[in-house]
């Protein structure tokens, strides 16, 4: 069976921008990408920015100021540029797009963070507000490694481009990449640091995992269906699983992941965040205060893991080698950059009890990995079993629960899984699914992440970005995983071969309260 769109009339491509603000013109703006010489600025920010000028969805008056070291002219940035566009911007590029788009891409060439070389920024902003109309308006976005992420911040406060001695006359606003801090403390300073010099509402901490479209559409299926908000909750709600699997290994990334592990890369920033948007309470308002409000409330009640119980609700793993799609692989251990006798985990399951009225005792298992046997994100809502068995010869074990999936990535959509007859005679059941996928139902191009995310901060929304205090709430809550396995060595490292979903003590972790992960 499959899910139409008929609820939603055919011209809102995304439900959760049903609103007024859309009609709402926006300012006129200056993009500084810091780092602009950088595969995240090729890859990702320019062609996102490109597709909304595509689009017509960016503001009359606009401009990209690229700053980094390697030396460039406007013209030759506005060259790497469009190859990146080409190149990964999903779709044929018009030239007569590209034009308009290229006239108003710049490019400083300095070491912004070298505080003895007199910085051409100010100067080159102050020219390009009068060229282009953009009001003194700039975003700067921070694509650069995180070691760096107070410096630019500070400096950008001492030469008066942001902060209380900036020019008046337009807003200032700074997107910080995660991740935010690489423990409790960095998370901490790196906040104060930020709130010297910008206020919180003026501060974006993107995690893309926030632009997808089915992370946005969580919100509405919840709280725009008057059908499902009565049962999510503990009557009817077993328990919750969240998926973050990758198929991939660490790449070129080998020196970066033996800093990070997968608790810092991924739980304590996209599963905590999806986490908190299935469980959170509905919001007096859809603002970004509203949102973000409830979402922090969800990370005070989350019960914290102390050192002692971490065997009991932590499972961590490194892959060995093995064959993913049928490819050989080598293990964690043997990829480049890795220390042959590394302990970093490459698998994280934890299992989280939410200490609050909606969920008490339903548990929330989360798990993440690289070289698992799919590309996969998915949240899955398990739901009681019917309490009495009617239908004679099925056994109650194998009468299989009601189970709502929405997957992230990849084909995005939602299931729903019950139980019917089958045709013939004699009452026989099998489990059937109920699918919704975005692309079919709707036929047309979804933004990406970034699009998304570009945009809502160019209009001042922080609704899908991360506040100051949920960072540290989440820190606060993987700090005991991250300190215990530093601190205690695994003996068994590596446990599960690539291409399998993880080691045995991830079972057990499920096993344990008769509950077994859902395959995917």
């Amino acid at each position: 069976m499959v899910a139409t769109a008929a609820t939603w009339s055919d011209d809102v491509t995304n439900p959760l921008r049903d609103g007024s603000h859309l009609e709402q013109p926006l300012d006129p703006c200056v993009v500084v990408i810091f780092g602009a010489s950088g595969d995240l600025a090729k890859r990702k920010l320019v062609p996102a920015l490109f597709n909304l000028a595509r689009d017509n969805q960016l503001p009359a008056g606009f401009a990209v100021v690229g700053v980094a070291r390697s030396p460039m002219t406007d013209e030759s940035f506005r060259e790497h540029m469009h190859q990146a566009v080409t190149e990964f911007g999903g779709e044929a590029v018009s030239e007569t797009v590209w034009g308009g788009f290229a006239r108003n891409l710049f490019y400083v060439a300095e070491d912004f963070a070298n505080t003895r070389q007199p910085s051409a920024l100010p100067s080159r902003l102050a020219a390009i507000d009068a060229q282009c109309g953009t009001r003194g308006n700039h975003v700067f976005y921070l694509a650069m490694p995180p070691s760096v992420y107070p410096d630019i911040v500070r400096l950008l406060g001492e030469r008066s481009i942001a902060g209380p001695a900036a020019p008046a006359g337009g807003w200032k606003r700074i997107i910080i990449e995660k991740p935010f801090g690489r423990d409790l403390s960095s998370a901490r300073a790196l906040n104060e640091t930020t709130l010297h010099v910008f206020a919180e509402d003026q501060v974006f901490r993107i995690d893309h995992y926030l632009g997808k479209e089915t992370v946005q559409n969580l919100l509405v299926f919840r709280f725009g269906n008057g059908i499902f908000e009565p049962i999510w909750n503990r009557r009817y709600i077993d328990h919750v699983q969240i998926t973050a699997a990758e198929r991939l290994g660490v790449e070129d990334r080998g020196a970066y992941y033996e800093e990070a592990g997968a608790v810092r890369d991924m739980i304590q920033n996209h599963i905590l965040q999806l986490l908190c948007l299935v469980a959170m309470e509905p919001p007096a308002a859809f603002d970004a205060e509203a949102v973000r409000n409830e979402k922090v409330k969800v990370l005070r009640a989350l019960r914290p893991i102390t050192p002692n119980d971490i065997d009991q609700f932590a499972a961590r793993g490194q892959y060995a080698a093995g064959s993913v799609a049928g490819t050989p692989v080598p293990a964690y251990r043997g990829e480049p950059g890795v220390s042959p006798q590394s302990t970093t985990e490459t698998y994280a399951a934890v299992k989280f009890l939410i200490d609050n009225w909606r969920w008490a005792d339903v548990p929330f298992y989360v798990r993440s990995g690289k070289r698992l046997p799919k590309q996969v994100t998915e949240i899955s809502i398990q739901f009681r079993r019917a309490p009495h068995l009617l239908f004679g010869g099925t056994p109650a074990d194998r009468l299989e629960p009601n189970v709502l999936a929405l997957r992230i990535q990849p084909d995005e959509g939602i299931s729903l899984k019950f139980v019917a007859k089958r045709p013939g005679t004699g009452l026989r059941v099998r489990p059937v699914n109920m699918d919704f996928r975005y692309g079919s139902a709707f036929g047309v191009r979804t933004p990406s992440a970034y699009e998304t995310l570009l945009l809502e901060c160019i209009r001042g929304d922080a609704t899908l970005f991360a506040r100051g205090e949920w960072v540290e709430q989440a820190w606060a809550h993987v700090m005991p995983l991250i300190e215990t396995w530093q601190n205690v060595e695994p003996s068994d490292f590596p446990n599960h071969e690539a291409g399998s979903w993880g080691p045995q003590e991830a079972d057990a972790l499920l096993a344990r309260d008769g509950r077994v992960w859902r395959r995917l």
